[in-house]
Order: structure tokens, then sequence, then C-alpha cells
């Protein structure tokens, strides 16, 4: 879900999501488990909350009973977790920064 309206990201737009997720319900073989964010950078743990709650919320009006929220990372999993994040990406804090100048 794109929770900021960032142009510079791709991911479903808060007023498409009732048509995907009536989408994918017509599809038999799928089954949607829940919502994805990752909001535009922010040091403001007040953006971060709302961020998250954004995407909460488009879970919640769903009504769909969606078990997982994935959204947060290294950065800001403590208001991830506040606003009902099940899913977080933290391996920036687990094993640090990537370097990309290195080759495989």
């Amino acid at each position: 879900m794109n929770v900021s309206g960032e142009a510079s990201k791709s991911g479903c737009a808060p007023e498409d999501l009732q048509p995907l997720a009536q989408a994918v319900a017509d599809l038999p073989r799928l089954h949607l488990r829940g919502l994805m964010c990752i909001p535009a950078p922010s040091d403001d743990p007040a953006e971060q909350h709302a961020a998250f709650a954004r995407l909460r919320a488009l879970r919640d009006a769903l009504g769909l009973g969606l078990d997982t929220l994935s959204m947060g990372m290294s950065q800001d999993l403590e208001a991830a977790i506040a606003e009902g994040a099940t899913w977080v990406r933290i391996g920036t804090a687990l094993f640090g920064a990537r370097d990309y100048g290195r080759p495989h």
C-alpha cells in the first residue's frame, strides 16, 4: 500500500484497495492475508505512527479479518509495533547497514 502517496513508490493507492481485494477474492487459488507498506522515511514519531495507523485503518475498513500487517523497518519499528504490525523488517538493526560497494 502506498500510504504516503509517494510518486516514487508503486503499490496500491488507498482508494484502489477495495476493488483489488475483490479481484483477489474472485480468484479461487489466492487468499489475501494482509497488507504491507513502506511509508515515506521520517524521524518524527508522530508521522511514523500516522502512516502505520493509515494502513491499519485500511485493513480494518476492508472487514476481511486480515491477519497480517507488514510495516516498519529498523528505524521505525517501535511505531509500527505500536500500530499493530505483525511483521517487521529489521535487517539493518540485526546485521548492520548494507555495504553496496562490495561485489558479491
